[in-house]
């Protein structure tokens, strides 16, 4: 297997993760605020990643002091700024928005990643990206329509696609200078800081979470988290932004899947009709997507 296509199955395998959290940071939502939920996933996180710095396949010694400098540390922190504004209001959003509804709005992030490349490089929009954006804004209304009228939660699930397409252009640029393990261990350390700032300000009598929360808490912390940051850090320095963003396409669909297996949310024909546009605009985005220089290849980590 190719390079190029191990990066490709690390993505399919992170999408499917992705949308199976969903139904669970509704759930967890229910009894936690948002910023001590995203607190503890990235603490644990972290946790989770630190065996893995100190402990090496191959090596007699621990990740070499240089590849810690200044730079990964900016880095770092520049993508964790991107990835707390992403959980953030997507957590944000799941508290007043159903699973299904939320994940078809994140989608719009795979629409907005040509489009933000079109604006950051001064090109002009092709045609096919003309087409892909009404399509995506009627599968939305259709999508709205079946839940009911707009709630807030829709806005936060849009900000999210704005924020997270943000998060994937900026990753693709930034992939290939560090070795994956430090570089994805600095965004999801600079993550936890930022949320337990905010949880210790929004949320200060609220920080410990209930006792049926840990089991939800530690999957989302180990696998939807720190497996999934570090095969995304790992999948996007071998495929391009563009690409990957037409994996993460099928957010959507594995989301609704889960969201029915487990908490038996459902999606009636309007929100069948709407979320198959949806997904046909982020083909077409792709589709109209101007060739661009892959990302460089892989450092050794």
């Amino acid at each position: 297997m190719s390079v190029q296509a191990r990066g490709v199955v690390l993505l399919v395998l992170v999408t499917c993760l992705w949308g199976s959290t969903f139904a669970v940071v509704k759930t967890l939502g229910e009894t936690l605020p948002p910023a001590v939920l995203i607190a503890w996933r990235f603490l644990i996180a972290a946790v989770a990643l630190l065996p893995l710095l100190l402990w090496r396949p191959g090596r007699a010694a621990p990740t070499p002091r240089a590849s810690w400098g200044p730079g990964l540390w900016r880095d770092g922190a520049v993508l964790g700024a991107w990835l707390i504004a992403g959980y953030g209001t997507q957590t944000i959003a799941l508290q007043t928005t159903s699973a299904n509804r939320a994940a078809f709005f994140t989608a719009l992030s795979v629409v907005l990643v040509p489009v933000w490349l079109v604006v950051a490089q001064r090109r002009r929009m092709p045609p096919l990206l003309w087409t892909a954006l009404p399509l995506a804004v009627a599968g939305l209304a259709l999508l709205s329509w079946e839940g009911g009228a707009l709630v807030v939660g829709d806005a936060w699930a849009l900000a999210c696609a704005v924020t997270y397409a943000g998060f994937i252009v900026t990753l693709e640029r930034m992939a290939h200078r560090h070795a994956a393990l430090p570089f994805t261990f600095v965004q999801v350390l600079t993550v936890t800081v930022l949320a337990w700032a905010w949880a210790a300000v929004s949320a200060p009598g609220q920080l410990w979470p209930a006792a049926g929360a840990w089991w939800p808490l530690l999957y989302l912390g180990v696998a939807a988290t720190a497996a999934t940051t570090l095969m995304q850090t790992v999948g996007q320095r071998t495929v391009s932004a563009a690409n990957a963003s037409l994996i993460y396409a099928l957010e959507p669909v594995t989301a609704t899947l889960f969201s029915f297996l487990l908490i038996g949310e459902r999606v009636g024909l309007r929100g069948a009709l709407g979320g198959l546009l949806v997904v046909v605009a982020t083909v077409l985005s792709q589709r109209a997507d101007e060739p661009h220089p892959e990302t460089p290849a892989a450092q050794a980590s």
